[in-house]
């Protein structure tokens, strides 16, 4: 199919272009995390001005895209168009409305996820990296100081987050120095960074006096978003349904999943009570991390070629994927694994899945063979590494920032249990541990909006997730953890998937015999991060 582009898509290219720039210049760090590697040893401001910056930025996007019509515009740029409002209404609401910013500095955090991409992406020789770590670093002092002028409402939990935050960095700077002491080839770099990293480390210090002495004693200990807040970031995140719609769908989702665990349990072993089978599940784990990453890496493996083999979806050209455990300053947050995109204009884009040591002997069981097949699915193949590698393959510059956890996190999910339906480790400990993580992310529906209504407390949240789910105590903690500081972004697990598999249903009705679902999956994958809603264009488009 032909397309007709006309000046206005000439016009509207040109002014991506030149938004785009102009916001990796405002954040550095996201440059780096896409492989633009020009401000690699600048470090972001943590400013009230910065704060500024971006709110004039994204007003100004807001305004200028607003100037285009949408019958000027071809169908992608059309799409483009109303991508980038949403994406600077959202943030918006974030700067001037939510102001998180204003209540919690986590300036640490900043510190190592700055650092991360630098020292984990083999993008350029190992000692030009590390002169630009050593050049974030010694800019590491100034933006802990401008995010203690920043924060004049702090949030009491927050601030506790940020004490811990600060007292793991300085082990990922120990590993980045030693590193640098042993493999840099320039003895003077290698002098550079430890000055650079000692001096952040005293900055570090000082910054916990400050968390401990000056903001525990004044801060709040509300933290939820409110009713009203939580609501309207619904509505901005245009899930397609009120907080109420989206909080039956978990109560639905939650009894389904619990029934079905409990069927799987009888199947399993029918004179094991659940308590039992879930120990049965989990004692089947390697003896140590070490092995535990090799059973990550080979799952993954094999997921990939089924994958393949199924005609599921379709690889990208290039498809590159290390697996490492989760950096010091991460693990308080990230008690199983995450995932890091490919850098799009890297020469080699290479994703990052990490993997978090256990804290206590007995966290060795969350890392337990059927749990790790199902969670490589979820990170790796088809879930978030096939997702974002595909996406960055799309040369639309907007969605490279598109904001739209319930189709990535959606995605991820959606896979766990089509990969079973198709055959992948089909088997009932397979079943048990999707149905098992299916309660966790329901749990995730309501804990997410009860929370941010004020209708259950922290304690109280931690207590339902470790009775539903059967996480250790300090995994369920570092859970509710992060929902605390994330209104509605802990629901798009579940109901992302929710809306995926409505949007399927919708295709296969519309295309009849023609649907095959690596086509369903290929056209969602490729056309780049977006919110489902808007995916359901792509759809529309082929139709026309």
């Amino acid at each position: 199919m032909s397309v007709h582009l006309t000046d206005a898509d000439a016009r509207f290219a040109r002014t991506v272009e030149r938004r785009f720039r102009e916001r990796i210049g405002l954040e550095p760090v996201i440059a780096t995390f896409l492989g633009i590697h020009d401000h690699d040893a600048e470090m972001h401001s943590a400013s009230r001005e910065q704060v500024e910056a971006l709110t004039a930025f994204h007003r100004a996007t807001v305004d200028e895209m607003e100037r285009f019509t949408a019958d000027e515009l071809s169908a992608d740029h059309r799409l483009d168009r109303d991508l980038a409002i949403h994406q600077s209404r959202l943030a918006l609401h974030e700067l001037t409305e939510r102001r998180s910013w204003e209540k919690r500095a986590g300036a640490a955090e900043e510190i190592g996820e700055a650092l991360f991409p630098l020292f984990t992406r083999d993008f350029a020789p190992f000692d030009e990296r590390l002169a630009s770590i050593a050049g974030r670093l010694e800019a590491a002092p100034q933006l802990l100081a401008e995010a203690q002028q920043r924060v004049t409402d702090p949030v009491r939990l927050w601030a506790e987050i940020d004490i811990e935050s600060c007292e793991a960095l300085p082990a990922f700077l120990d590993t980045i120095v030693s590193a640098a002491a042993s493999d840099s080839s320039d003895a003077a770099l290698a002098r550079r960074l430890r000055a650079a990293a000692d001096a952040t480390r005293t900055a570090l210090d000082a910054h916990l006096a400050w968390l401990r002495d000056k903001v525990l004693p004044r801060a709040a200990a509300g933290w939820s978003a409110g009713p009203e807040q939580f609501e309207e970031i619904v509505r901005l995140r245009e899930l397609e349904a009120s907080g109420d719609e989206i909080l039956a769908v978990g109560e639905q989702m939650l009894a389904d999943a619990t029934a079905a665990r409990d069927a799987v349990c009888a199947e399993i072993d029918p004179t094991l009570t659940p308590a039992e089978v879930a120990d049965l599940v989990k004692n089947d784990h390697a003896d140590t991390f070490v092995e535990a990453l090799d059973d990550y890496r080979s799952t993954m493996d094999a997921a990939r070629a089924f994958v393949v083999e199924h005609e599921l979806a379709t690889l990208p050209d290039e498809d590159h994927l290390n697996v490492v455990e989760t950096p010091s300053f991460l693990r308080h947050l990230i008690p199983f694994a995450a995932y890091y995109e490919p850098a799009k204009f890297d020469p080699v884009p290479v994703g990052t899945y990490i993997v978090t040591p256990p804290a206590t002997p007995g966290m060795m069981r969350e890392h337990s063979r059927a749990a790790i097949s199902n969670t490589s699915v979820h990170e790796a193949y088809p879930g978030h590494h096939l997702q974002l590698s595909a996406a960055t393959t799309n040369p639309s510059l907007v969605r490279l920032f598109s904001d739209s956890p319930e189709f990535a996190e959606g995605w991820a999910f959606y896979c766990e249990r089509m990969m079973k339906e198709a055959g992948f480790d089909d088997t009932p400990t397979g079943w048990y541990v999707v149905h098992t993580d299916a309660i966790w992310r329901a749990c995730r529906i309501l804990l997410d909006v009860r929370l941010h209504r004020g209708q259950i407390g922290l304690d109280d949240a931690v207590d339902f997730l470790q009775a539903r789910t059967g996480f250790e105590r300090h995994a369920a903690l570092a859970e509710v953890k992060r929902y605390t500081s994330t209104p509605a972004y802990q629901l798009s697990y579940l109901y992302g998937r929710h809306m995926i598999e409505r949007l399927r249903a919708d295709v296969e009705r519309s295309l009849g015999a023609a649907f095959t679902p690596r086509g369903f999956h290929d056209t969602l994958l490729y056309g780049g991060t977006m919110p489902v809603s808007y995916a359901r264009r792509l759809f529309e488009e082929m139709d026309r």
